[in-house]
């Protein structure tokens, strides 16, 4: 069981707007910045993401969604987080009952609605 669609589609025309300003700065959030698939417009999804070794994963509550997918197409996006920009390529889709890469906190959390699906980007190593 993952969060319903209706849920999706209530956040992002009313909840998004709220927390897009607060998801830029605290921690365990960020604003997914990516273009359509089709449209080429420029999309700004907020969205709990958290560190990992070489980069960021986020917990896909909803399932694959558009934005993810748009994402997964143009093999990277950028995220604003924590008050910085930052560059991520290599978007790959994990499954993975046992949620390691998340806060254990957070671990729980998503287990309790059945998350197991997670997106997985890099952050290029640094030019030069």
């Amino acid at each position: 069981m993952v969060l319903p669609r209706r849920l999706a589609q209530f956040n992002r025309v009313a909840t998004n707007q709220v927390t897009g300003p607060l998801a830029r700065r605290l921690p365990g959030f960020g604003v997914i910045i990516h273009r359509g698939r089709r449209s080429g417009r420029e999309y700004r999804t907020p969205i709990n993401i958290f560190r990992t070794s070489d980069g960021y994963v986020a917990a896909l509550t909803y399932g694959v969604t558009d934005w993810a997918r748009n994402v997964l197409a143009a093999g990277g996006c950028e995220l604003e987080t924590r008050g910085r920009r930052v560059s991520l390529t290599d978007p790959r889709l994990v499954h993975d009952p046992t949620r390691r890469a998340m806060p254990p906190v957070v671990r729980r959390l998503v287990g309790m609605i059945g998350v197991t699906d997670f997106l997985y980007l890099r952050t290029p190593p640094p030019a030069g």
